[in-house]
């Protein structure tokens, strides 16, 4: 809608990973860097874990655009809570193996064959399994066992396993010590800081012909870092939203108050309505937007709090809001962090003073 208002050659903030806009932070070079190692290494298992929306698939198919197909067959698997019994079986659909109406044993040969035949063909097999986190322990095990396959000395399959944090706490579980030891690299990829916020909004931008219009001003770049918490995902639902209000207000210029409005509405628009038939009472009020209190109205005078702790109170509270917005559009429930819970009690506690503190005034 607004690329040809901007005279844009194409929408710079899609949610759909694309190799194309893939942008190299610091984590994201370390990361494919780790990826280069283990494919020279040609055997074992690489872990690359990150938040929700850090950029893992698109460092994935960045990686998997790179690869000679004269040298490396690749498959991509994403696991969707796959158990033992289906995890052999979608690795021979990955690989493009017959495996209908195979039992294990059978299933096993015919693995063990098209990698042998591979190999023979002078190529690597190598399977890329992502949102890891989801498979069950016994799965894991499918895929150890599956690295036992080799050819004289060489192993025959390579495994690069991508997935949340939360995969790194099943990695050191007592039943995944054998994989441990399969294991010739790790890396944790972590958000994007201040700096490299910029650049990844600018080199999106630069990608689809940007011409400097609109201009994003230093402080909504900033306000967009707070917001997002440098995590690649949110940042391009943000700024795509940040587009379109622009357009739709014919503005060639960004601002911290712009990227403040955005944020409101979008936590508007994901936050339910609040229950109209609950008792309202002189100690407890419903906020509209469902949390009890909005950190950006926050009195640090109230609070007996100095002006920038307050400030990062509300950086904090911009945070999660979006991972809340995150969550839903990855259609995944988070909790909410513990420290919203910690801010909301003690906006809570000040409401309940509050009207003592107006009837002490009064007397």
């Amino acid at each position: 809608m607004y690329e040809s208002y901007y005279r844009l050659s194409g929408k710079p903030f899609q949610l759909n990973p694309d190799p194309a806009f893939f942008f190299g932070s610091r984590g994201h070079r370390r990361a494919m860097a780790y990826l280069d190692y283990g494919l020279h290494q040609s055997e074992g298992f690489i872990v690359i874990t990150g938040e929700i929306g850090a950029g893992k698939t698109t460092l994935v198919r960045n990686l998997l655009e790179r690869l000679d197909p004269e040298k490396v067959v690749a498959a991509n698997l994403v696991s969707t809570q796959i158990d033992a019994a289906d995890m052999l079986r979608m690795v021979a659909t990955a690989f493009g193996v017959p495996s209908r109406h195979l039992d294990k044993a059978d299933l096993l040969l015919a693995l063990e064959t098209f990698l042998v035949a591979t190999a023979a063909a002078g190529k690597r097999a190598l399977l890329v399994v992502d949102e890891a986190q989801n498979l069950t322990p016994a799965a894991v095990e499918e895929l150890r066992m599956l690295s036992n396959f080799q050819l004289d000395d060489h192993a025959l399959l390579q495994s690069f396993l991508i997935g949340q944090p939360e995969f790194r706490d099943i990695m050191q579980s007592p039943r995944m010590q054998q994989l441990r030891q399969r294991v010739i690299a790790s890396y944790h990829l972590g958000p994007l800081d201040a700096g490299e916020t910029r650049g990844y909004i600018e080199h999106r931008l630069l990608h689809v012909g940007w011409q400097g219009d609109p201009q994003f001003s230093p402080d909504a770049l900033r306000a967009i870092y707070v917001a997002t918490g440098g995590i690649p995902r949110q940042i391009n639902t943000l700024c795509d939203r940040l587009m379109l209000a622009a357009f739709l207000g014919e503005r060639h210029t960004i601002g911290e108050a712009d990227v403040r409005e955005v944020v409101d509405e979008m936590l508007q628009e994901m936050t339910p309505a609040p229950d109209r038939t609950a008792p309202v009472n002189g100690n407890s009020q419903t906020h509209p937007q469902g949390f009890g209190f909005d950190a950006r109205s926050i009195d640090p005078a109230r609070l007996r709090v100095g002006a920038e702790l307050a400030r990062q109170v509300e950086a904090l509270a911009a945070g999660t809001d979006l991972q809340r917005i995150e969550a839903r559009l990855t259609r995944l429930e988070q909790s909410v962090s513990a420290t919203l819970g910690v801010l909301h009690q003690l906006l809570q506690a000040v409401r309940r003073d509050a009207p003592a503190e107006g009837r002490k005034h009064e007397h």
